[in-house]
């Protein structure tokens, strides 16, 4: 999902000083392109390590299905915390000021996930997703603070190469630190991701200069009151989970699902506790509320879809970890580069997929979105349906099979990912009501939360994704789910109105 932070903030916008340019835009946008190309390298890194540490003999060594369940609650909740990060920055510290905290908490997580005791991962991996929840969606806003307004011409240019700062340091960061934790040690590639973090926050301090002021702004200060309140109602539930986890320490009970449990289900109830408040807002306008109605079955689409699409970083991370030659050409790699595959594949495929919308656009044949999403579960169906052929032979015959199945995986995913991802983008910000505008983008990401806290259940229940019944099924889900939104795609389009 390298690309999916790319558009966050497409209605902010206050123009910023003038001076040097970055490829004609405003200088300030070369100190957010290598931040965030930094902070994904550090993000991409870690992630493509953290399965393949979690069960390796040298590492974490739990089964598969832990890997799996552990890895899937640390993704939703990077994604669940962009929410509350861009609330911090909206009443208390501004876009700027937060994004320098997260880094440093981003980095500090990274340095205790390189401590060599078992006893501080989950706290390295638990600061890692707070660092990153502050500075997601924040700095994306700050690119939109460089313009003068949605209607500035360069505006989409700017988020293009933002765009591909974020698939940079994606594609980089699984070659390098990958390697280095693989083949050297697990602790040193946490480490080196760390330096890729500190490198960008080196980088954006320096440079800071050249942003807009308004990233200094809080948008919706806090009163001193509603400081008090936070402050209290934090403490409060923090002695409340405190008072429950040594009663259930002390009482022998606890496992690592007295962890994940609650967060997955905090995964999929936050989201739909989300939507269930702006459908019971009175304020919204009948029209508002059509479009609210039809958003939701791009919200639930898009879950399904990334439930399946972010097991790519761990279902099938490790069946190339344990059924693939992981050879080509007589070239060895380490299975941590496969995390290189979609940044790539992107890189080279969304222009391609821009100008065929264009194209059939000005033929007056492009679909419309729910016929896009429509192509994009099928398309991720039909990667578990490739997926399969792998495994059963490998059911079979108990031998490794060629990485060029997993390539094809990545690839058809891929291509799926352009069908959804840019396009819920847009839509969201299309179909958002006026009352949250601002709020919208990040309901959009907890569908990623919701996706990913599907399988964190399933792993937590013992269910093994790496088998080929788990593997069918979720791909016959993904292409009824597919069948679904093109049958009722005339209803949908009623409740969107004058959206396409």
């Amino acid at each position: 999902m390298a690309s999916s932070l790319a558009k966050g903030a497409a209605q902010q916008g206050n123009p910023a000083d003038g001076g040097k340019t970055f490829f004609g835009h405003p200088r300030g946008l070369a100190t957010l392109f290598m931040t965030e190309m930094w902070e994904r390298y550090s993000f991409y890194g870690m992630k493509a390590l953290l399965p393949l540490y979690l069960i390796a003999p040298g590492g974490m060594n739990m089964n598969p299905a832990t890997a799996t369940a552990i890895y899937s609650v640390y993704m939703s909740m990077v994604y669940l915390l962009a929410m509350p990060g861009g609330w911090v920055a909206d009443r208390f510290w501004g876009p700027r000021k937060t994004v320098i905290v997260g880094g440093a908490v981003v980095i500090l997580g990274h340095l205790t996930l390189a401590l060599p005791s078992a006893g501080f991962f989950f706290a390295g991996l638990a600061l890692v997703a707070l660092g990153s929840g502050l500075l997601k969606a924040n700095i994306s806003t700050m690119v939109g603070h460089l313009y003068s307004g949605p209607t500035d011409p360069r505006r989409d240019g700017g988020f293009t190469l933002f765009y591909i700062g974020i698939n940079l340091g994606a594609f980089l960061a699984p070659l390098s630190i990958g390697t280095i934790g693989e083949d050297v040690n697990w602790h040193i590639g946490f480490a080196l991701a760390a330096v890729g973090m500190a490198l960008g926050l080196a980088q954006f301090l320096i440079g800071t200069r050249h942003l807009s002021a308004t990233s200094d702004l809080v948008s919706k200060p806090a009163t001193p009151e509603d400081k008090a309140k936070v402050l209290r109602q934090g403490l409060i539930w923090l002695a409340v989970a405190a008072v429950f986890y040594v009663v259930v320490v002390a009482a022998g009970l606890y496992t690592i699902n007295w962890a994940l449990v609650p967060l997955t289900l905090a995964g999929l109830f936050i989201p739909v506790a989300v939507l269930f408040r702006m459908k019971r807002d009175k304020e919204l306008t009948g029209e508002e509320q059509s479009k609210l109605s039809g958003y939701i079955w791009f919200f639930v689409l898009a879950a399904v879809f990334w439930m399946i699409y972010d097991q790519n970083g761990s279902t099938l991370s490790i069946f190339g970890e344990k059924s693939t030659t992981n050879q080509l050409f007589g070239f060895d790699f380490p299975t941590s580069w496969y995390q290189s595959l979609n940044p790539i594949f992107i890189m080279a495929l969304a222009p391609v997929v821009a100008s065929a919308w264009l194209w059939l656009n000005k033929r007056d044949k492009e679909p419309s979105t729910a016929v896009k999403f429509a192509s994009s579960l099928g398309l991720i169906g039909v990667s578990f349906v490739v997926f399969l052929i792998p495994l059963i032979d490998t059911a079979a015959n108990g031998g490794r099979v060629s990485p060029m199945w997993l390539v094809a995986v990545y690839f058809v995913q891929t291509v799926g990912e352009l069908c959804l991802s840019p396009v819920g983008l847009s839509v969201t910000t299309k179909m958002a009501p006026a009352k949250y505008g601002s709020q919208m983008m990040g309901v959009w990401f907890l569908a990623v939360t919701s996706g990913d806290s599907v399988t964190g259940l399933l792993s937590t229940a013992g269910v093994d994704l790496n088998t080929t019944f788990a593997v069918g099924v979720e791909a016959a889900v993904a292409v009824a789910a597919g069948l679904g939104i093109w049958t009722a795609r005339k209803r949908i389009k009623e409740l969107m109105g004058s959206v396409n």
